[in-house]
């Protein structure tokens, strides 16, 4: 089993830091061996990157990741298993102008 690395990218402007540490817990506490990077970007964006593989862009879809299927691929990816992309919360509380 491989050492996956997830990077999740988050919107300051939209307070958005709080769902990343949330997202990066559940991660390490399933997964410890897994390498979580939280770290603020572009407005709007919660990108979700697995050895920098894009499978979630809260820009392109307007919404939160399935936390549960961002640690199913996280899993998929410590197996050597092709990395897809998740499914999203409708949940979106900033709006990119």
């Amino acid at each position: 089993m491989s050492q996956p690395r997830v990077d999740i990218e988050y919107c300051t402007v939209c307070n958005s830091k709080p769902q990343c540490l949330e997202l990066a817990k559940t991660i390490r506490e399933q997964i410890p061996e897994a390498d979580v990077v939280c770290h603020s970007g572009r407005r709007g964006s919660f990108e979700v990157q697995i050895n920098d593989t894009l499978v979630h862009s809260k820009l392109a879809s307007l919404a939160f990741p399935e936390y549960a299927e961002v640690l199913e691929r996280v899993r998929d990816a410590q197996r050597g298993l092709p990395i897809r992309p998740v499914a999203q919360q409708p949940i979106t509380d900033c709006v990119i102008q």
